[in-house]
């Protein structure tokens, strides 16, 4: 059998390169000027952008095929205690990040504190905790056959509720979607996302549902090349499973339009797809022909993931608060040390390059000095 470090190097590249891409999305210099790539999708449709956020649930997924093993020998009890309790301190910190720094600036009143009873319930982390929990539910009491036969029927479930419950003739639309009804019924407006102009959340409730299959794609995956081996053989077929999915997905898209707001399911096997294709790549470099210069790079950002992730939320919003002069830190740095000489979109995107690489100086600290923060 494969050796667990040499399968691990594929995985923490493809994890470290999805922190690194998700940390320079998420903080542009200015969110006006952004190139089209690094921007979602306004509705229908998919950017690289699109693909951050599923490949995240994918490697969760990639690494329960390796650590639940772990858990073989303790027994029930070890497991439950450890996946649950792993939720719920991943789902807390998720609330905790959609409420800092609690405080904002008033134009008129100065600094206020925020309003606790406004703060969004879902989000990035609450979607990765719940998907972790029912994901690791099914893998530990399931074999693969009905791991997969589930996946499936959750992604077919959903277009019917999707389209069953959405207003008719415009049922994937961002106001008469199931899933925003659905939110509403159970939160407040106040209590959901407000991006796209009206109360509509991205990480709701219903579209939780197929996020999990990304996760069950993650981790059949990471048994199917424990099985396989890194070699050339694993590497066409991932290749091919990649190619299958994807043009299944874009023959669903007509139907059911590849989306990543309302997550439909034409869009989770877009994802999966395109990760397949990306890990099979990623072996067939560093094991088939055995290059692994730069990986180190990613390799730091793959081994304290969710950790880098949270940082890097918390360090840009007090940035964001600190003012000097009336303007806030962010602000001055951005003019000063980026727009200052550089085009609009080149400056945000500069600027966003730099604050990972922050980042990235922060996780090395921590890789040289073995500091490994885990949930």
């Amino acid at each position: 059998m494969t050796n667990v470090k040499e399968r691990y190097l594929a995985l923490d590249i493809l994890r470290g390169l999805t922190i690194a891409l998700m940390i320079v999305v998420n903080t542009p210099g200015s969110w006006e000027t952004i190139y089209g790539p690094f921007e979602h999708s306004a509705w229908h449709g998919f950017t690289i952008t699109d693909l951050v956020f599923p490949t995240f649930l994918f490697v969760i997924g990639n690494a329960m095929s390796f650590s639940l093993r772990k858990y073989e020998a303790k027994g029930e009890s070890a497991f439950l205690k450890k996946l649950f309790k792993r939720t719920l301190i991943i789902f807390l910190i998720g609330l905790f990040l959609n409420g800092f720094p609690f405080i904002y600036r008033d134009a008129q009143e100065g600094w206020q504190l925020m309003n606790f009873a406004d703060i969004r319930i879902m989000g990035v982390l609450q979607r990765i905790a719940l998907c972790y929990m029912f994901a690791g539910l099914l893998i530990r009491y399931l074999k693969i056959k009905p791991v997969l036969i589930i996946g499936a029927a959750l992604l077919l479930i959903y277009w019917w509720l999707m389209y069953y419950f959405g207003d008719p003739g415009d049922p994937y639309s961002l106001k008469g979607n199931a899933e925003l009804k659905l939110d509403l019924f159970f939160f407040d407006p106040e209590n959901l996302y407000h991006g796209y102009g009206i109360p509509f959340d991205p990480e709701g409730l219903l579209s939780t549902i197929p996020a999990i299959v990304n996760v069950i794609g993650g981790y059949v995956a990471g048994i199917f090349i424990q099985k396989s081996g890194n070699n050339f053989t694993t590497v066409w077929k991932l290749a091919l499973g990649g190619i299958v999915l994807l043009a299944v997905a874009l023959i669903w898209d007509p139907a059911f339009p590849i989306n990543k707001p309302i997550w439909t399911s034409s869009y989770v096997l877009y994802t999966i797809g395109w990760d397949l294709l990306i890990l099979g790549a990623l072996i067939f470099i560093t094991e088939v022909l055995n290059f692994k210069k730069g990986a180190y790079f990613f390799e730091v950002f793959g081994r304290n993931p969710l950790f880098i992730y949270i940082l890097s939320g918390i360090i840009i919003e007090i940035i964001g608060l600190i003012h000097i002069g009336g303007e806030s830190l962010k602000v001055i740095i951005y003019e000063n040390l980026f727009l200052s000489w550089l085009s609009a979109l080149n400056a945000s995107l500069l600027f966003a390059i730099c604050y990972m690489l922050l980042l990235w100086l922060i996780a090395l600290w921590m890789d040289k000095r073995s500091i490994y923060i885990k949930v």
